[in-house]
């Protein structure tokens, strides 16, 4: 797969995660332009506003995670990653933990965690708590992200995706996050360890250091 092809899944990726609350923002602006009744004006403003910030909050997590990182330096403040996770998961039914003793992190090892965090949360269909783990013991960075949930459902396309497993020919859009993060780790001489606790929980981990 060339960069062009693996471009297009990432774009088919947005565009699918995207296309839910900006239809939304559309639908509603359509029925104020109908609308006459007050009360009914006042609930569908409210529904543009909660979908505007759920596509805020998604542009926000894709930029960093799937882009350039553009505007930063060598590093970004790990505080832009927690707000852009605390955006992305902050209305829904996802009970976030972050723990971390580190400030920034390069563009790289940035990408790679919160893809890390995307594909681990989803695997949450009902919900559940979400622990991401940052820790600096000088030159070594360790990530992990842990999840419990009572449905917990890991495909085994994603795993393998995500573990750098997974044929090149079988990546689609779903998994394209993972490949992403597996690729990213190669770069930076490691690698992502899935760890099973049990059926309702397990952990990614990946550990790198400072160049």
């Amino acid at each position: 797969m060339d960069d062009i092809e693996f471009s297009a899944l990432l774009c088919s990726r947005l565009c699918h995660d995207l296309i839910s609350p900006v239809g939304a923002i559309a639908n509603g602006l359509e029925i104020l332009g109908d609308e006459d009744d007050e009360v009914m004006r006042v609930e569908v403003m409210k529904l543009l506003g909660q979908s505007a910030e759920v596509t805020s909050a998604k542009l926000k997590f894709f930029r960093l995670s799937f882009g350039a990182g553009g505007g930063f330096g060598e590093k970004v403040p790990l505080s832009e990653a927690e707000n852009a996770i605390r955006g992305l998961y902050g209305s829904g039914n996802i009970n976030l933990s972050w723990q971390s003793n580190v400030g920034g992190m390069d563009k790289d090892a940035l990408k790679l965690m919160l893809n890390m965090v995307l594909v681990a949360g989803e695997t949450l269909i009902r919900g559940g708590k979400l622990l991401i783990e940052i820790n600096e013991q000088s030159p070594v960075t360790d990530v992990t992200v842990t999840i419990h949930g009572d449905k917990v459902i890991f495909q085994d396309a994603i795993r393998l995706a995500i573990l750098g497993e997974a044929p090149v020919e079988n990546i689609e859009a779903k998994s394209a996050p993972a490949f992403l993060a597996a690729h990213v780790a190669r770069k930076l001489d490691s690698k992502i360890e899935y760890l099973q606790h049990n059926e309702q929980s397990f952990s990614l981990h990946m550990a790198y250091q400072e160049r």
